[in-house]
């Protein structure tokens, strides 16, 4: 019984614990992490939030937000060019961009670590020819790359995720081809497989611990690239088509509007900068969180 006691009072917390606890004494990352959990929240229950049919005209056109002196309280953000009302639009446009984002990004993080961890296990001709491969696609910017298959596909929303998944998946398969090579050679892998440690075991136990800032980096990166593609894309006019509420979309119908209304345009770009900010500080706090788990 005493031995219990002190086995339990001297247990050592595990790497995961560690970079939890980190990670719960950085304010800033906190802060990020439950700007996302809400960001995450609307994006799920956006249909039964919004107040207003999202694509019908319920006030007068280019109504200023409630705040203004010319403002109505229940159009909180005020009216477009057609009469519908913003707050409606930016809580469902949540969906058709932070959403869309998270889910290629998860698309294309499940193929390129696939492909990845496959590439940096091997040897050979193989993994050197997928590292030439690479070098040239990576030299393309993900943005230019997505209009290329948008311009081909043709645009809409289904053309444009498509279009980011393959933009983003080398990258993925790079940096984690890199990071399991890297740490494929090091001395306490070849021990291991001395041992007899098959290489299931070794990547499940000894590579993707180690490299899971990489993986961290890189989905948080990903996920602000494709937010911003999104709406890049949209703004162009190649992603999602009018009348759907995604902001980029948004904010490319708005832009001449900027002088006369404003908020048409600040909004949206608000909530993309918004985004992509909380995104980095949850990337940035886990990072640090993990790297200091490591020491």
């Amino acid at each position: 019984m005493l031995s219990n006691n002190i086995y339990q009072e001297t247990k050592i917390p595990t790497q995961l614990e560690r970079a939890w606890q980190n990670f719960r004494n950085n304010s800033l990352a906190m802060f990020g992490l439950w700007c996302l959990s809400f960001l995450i929240l609307i994006t799920l229950l956006s249909p039964w939030l919004t107040p207003y049919d999202v694509f019908s005209q319920v006030g007068d056109l280019l109504m200023p937000p409630s705040w203004d002196t010319a403002g109505k309280v229940e159009y909180f953000f005020g009216t477009d060019d057609l009469g519908r009302d913003m707050l409606s639009r930016l809580l469902l446009g949540t969906r058709l961009t932070f959403g869309y984002a998270v889910l290629v990004a998860l698309a294309s993080a499940t193929i390129g670590i696939l492909i990845g961890v496959l590439a940096g296990m091997t040897q050979g001709l193989k993994s050197s020819f997928l590292n030439h491969v690479l070098d040239t696609v990576l030299s393309i910017p993900s943005l230019l790359l997505a209009i290329i298959v948008v311009a081909y596909m043709g645009p809409g929303e289904t053309n444009i995720l498509l279009a980011i998944w393959l933009a983003l998946i080398p990258r993925f398969i790079r940096a984690v081809y890199t990071a399991v090579h890297n740490e494929v050679e090091k001395d306490y892998i070849m021990a291991a497989r001395l041992d007899g440690a098959n290489n299931f075991y070794l990547l499940y136990n000894s590579i993707l611990p180690n490299i899971l800032t990489v993986l961290t980096n890189e989905f948080t990166r990903a996920i602000s690239i494709a937010i911003l593609d999104i709406a890049a894309l949209g703004f162009l006019g190649l992603g999602a088509q009018a009348p759907m509420p995604e902001w980029g979309a948004m904010l490319g119908d708005s832009i001449e509007l900027i002088y006369l209304a404003p908020w048409t345009v600040t909004l949206p770009g608000l909530a993309i900068t918004f985004s992509v900010l909380v995104v980095n500080l949850v990337g940035e706090g886990l990072r640090q969180a993990i790297n200091a788990g490591i020491d």
